[in-house]
């Protein structure tokens, strides 16, 4: 393993780790590794989940994704893509050569299409701050300063190995750049809605039989601030589901808290697919 946790086995031995002994400008691939793996691997991946539904209501972005057909027709393999491509970076290192290997299979797939700057700034913009947004209303204890900074300059840098221009120069910036964007483009389109469902659909399937797939939807829309619900075209749910639902995450919190840490990261590279039940070759992830 690249980067090893304390060997304290305190509930806050990283977070203690992170502030006693790492810079989140000098170590921000270590901080994110251990804070994401470690302290908060459920809430990180949960987060990202629905930060691809900011990305569909963006309607400029989601032409260019309904038109590829790949969300649409091959929603579970372009999910595990990405999770994979992403997941080689951070537990790898994007400077490791599983990480190196990953950041050009990704470029290559976005070499393919003519996409706007701004949008993929807006991308980089929602790995950052969703994860902070989940974590800092439902994570068993609240990200750090550090953790935040952390983050901001883990994906600061592989934007810019991404050759993505314009990145905000502070995490204060970005996090203007991300409100602002959202103010102006998020706007409904029947893309937008289409993309939306293929990905809620598919969340759905992986916990619940079709036939309670309406029950679960209005759960994952009570997750989901009502500007984004609208510009996707899913409907709002009532404000006592909302409260309900977001109190059920939020007593996770004290059970989580009196629980020893992990013992071993929770790494996804290493997990089980459903696309790829026996294993990936990082050349083979994307589109052919």
């Amino acid at each position: 393993m690249r980067w090893a946790p304390p060997r304290s086995r305190s509930r806050h031995a990283i977070r203690d780790h992170i502030e006693a002994n790492l810079d989140p400008v000098r170590n921000h691939q270590e901080i994110v590794f251990l804070s994401t793996c470690y302290d908060f691997p459920w809430d990180t991946h949960r987060a990202l989940e629905l930060a691809l539904l900011r990305v569909f209501g963006i309607a400029a972005s989601s032409r260019l994704l309904v038109r590829t057909g790949e969300l649409l027709e091959r929603t579970q393999k372009r999910y595990d893509d990405t999770v994979l491509i992403l997941s080689e970076m951070l537990e790898n290192g994007y400077d490791s050569e599983r990480g190196r290997a990953a950041l050009r299979r990704m470029n290559q797939q976005h070499r393919r299409y003519t996409i706007p700057n701004d949008e993929y700034v807006y991308t980089l913009s929602t790995f950052i701050f969703e994860p902070i947004r989940w974590n800092e209303r439902f994570g068993w204890r609240k990200p750090t300063e550090k953790e935040k900074l952390a983050q901001y300059h883990y994906w600061k840098h592989v934007g810019t190995h991404m050759n993505i221009k314009d990145i905000p120069p502070s995490y204060e910036a970005f996090e203007r750049f991300n409100v602002d964007y959202e103010a102006e483009h998020l706007r409904f389109s029947e893309d937008n809605r289409k993309l939306a469902v293929a990905t809620r659909d598919l969340m759905l399937s992986w916990v619940l039989p079709r036939a309670l797939w309406p029950l679960g939807a209005k759960v994952i829309h009570a997750l989901v601030d009502d500007p984004l619900l609208d510009a996707v075209g899913l409907p709002r749910p009532s404000p006592a589901l909302r409260r309900a639902v977001e109190a059920a995450l939020r007593a996770r919190g004290p059970v989580l808290r009196a629980m020893p840490r992990r013992r071993s990261p929770r790494l996804l590279t290493r997990t089980k697919s459903r696309t790829y039940p026996d294993g990936y070759r990082i050349e083979d992830l994307g589109a052919r």
